[in-house]
């Protein structure tokens, strides 16, 4: 634990066996309790600032028991050193390892106890800081491991815990110019390529092309959605004909593909065999893509936040007006995915049972569809 802003003297604020030197938060925090030790009665003009705001554990230590110790009269402070005793005995339970020599080092790492506000809000803004990026952590995690039965509904609710801390933020720290950070983004996690995720999309694109008058509910679901580059390429071809209203059947989507450029890399003989095994019903594999693309955008997402908060260059505002942008990009797939399910069905789809589409789509093959991982001309 550094005894001055400074120990080596050479600028870097770390000693010869300190891994890295401390981070500007760490002399914020020394300034405050130096101020609080020399002045205590400033602990009355620090407004919501608790012990939890502080990064190191042992400044949280000493200020819990300046808040739980009752402030001495200035004139019994001056003469004596009663009320810094009694504060580090009590901060002790929590560190053990703080000393008196420590709270005196504290007193000459105070440029000036008038400046307790700055410092403070220097305090909250780290702690900002931290538990956004908690917040992000904890949004990866959910979308990451997803939580059954509804994985969905789980990293939505942990986005809206995160959209409520954000709005908890706002006010508390002065906008600025240049409120965007300057933060590179981090490339996108991987999207899960399994042999189930694959398996689903095929059999969407084949029931799709078997059954294109079922596409006109799925509105919700777009090329970007799918894991696979070439099934959202043939996705897309699908919808380009449906939208030009043209007949839909493995050959006409072949042609379709061929226009798009999508041959150069696939076999025509790959496509066909892969629009050749329709089975269910289009809105339950669609379903099935569109919540892989949320989870997959929500941890896009928490890597962004994360990014943003681990980079000490932006302030709270920069990380508040960030996070925002990027969790705008979620709430797009969230629309849609709400849409999924919210929007009403047509009576007489209401009424069929999930086996029809099953029946209509012709019998399951016992084999699974090839894999368009890897192809040939």
């Amino acid at each position: 634990m550094p005894d001055t802003i400074d120990p080596c003297g050479d600028g870097t604020g770390a000693g010869p066996d300190d891994p890295e030197p401390s981070p500007p938060v760490h002399y914020a925090e020394q300034a405050l309790l130096g101020a609080l030790l020399l002045e205590p009665h400033r602990l009355g003009t620090l407004g919501s600032l608790g012990a939890a705001q502080f990064g190191d554990p042992a400044h949280a230590a000493l200020f819990a028991a300046m808040g739980a110790l009752a402030p001495p009269e200035a004139a019994v402070h001056a003469s004596e050193p009663v009320w810094l005793s009694s504060v580090l005995d009590h901060a002790r339970r929590d560190a053990r390892g703080l000393t008196a020599a420590y709270l005196h080092a504290l007193v000459q790492a105070c440029p000036d106890p008038r400046h307790t506000a700055a410092y403070t809000q220097m305090i909250r803004a780290d702690h900002a800081r931290r538990t956004l990026r908690t917040h992000a952590g904890s949004l990866a995690q959910t979308a990451t491991v997803p939580v059954q039965p509804d994985p969905a509904s789980a990293v939505l609710a942990q986005a809206d815990t995160l959209a409520r801390y954000l709005d908890d933020l706002t006010g508390q720290f002065a906008p600025h110019p240049g409120s965007l950070p300057r933060t590179p983004a981090p490339p996108d996690p991987p999207r899960n390529t399994g042999s189930d995720v694959l398996d689903e999309e095929r059999l969407l694109l084949a029931t799709a092309t078997a059954h294109p008058g079922e596409m006109a509910r799925m509105r919700w679901l777009l090329p970007v959605d799918f894991a696979l580059p070439v099934h959202a390429a043939l996705f897309h071809c699908l919808t380009a004909l449906a939208h030009r209203g043209e007949p839909i059947d493995p050959v006409t989507v072949l042609w379709e593909a061929q226009h798009r450029g999508l041959l150069r890399d696939t076999a025509p003989a790959h496509i066909l065999n892969l629009l050749a095994t329709p089975a269910g019903s289009v809105e339950h594999w669609g379903g099935k893509v569109l919540q892989r693309a949320l989870l997959h955008q929500a941890r896009t997402t928490a890597n962004l936040i994360r990014s943003y908060a681990d980079d000490p260059a932006n302030s709270v505002h920069q990380l508040v007006t960030g996070s925002r942008r990027a969790l705008a990009d979620l709430t797009a797939v969230r629309a849609r995915w709400q849409h999924q399910h919210h929007a009403p069905q047509p009576p007489n789809q209401r009424q069929t049972p999930r086996t029809t589409a099953a029946a209509r789509a012709g019998p399951l093959r016992t084999t699974a569809p090839s894999s368009p991982a890897r192809t040939s001309r």
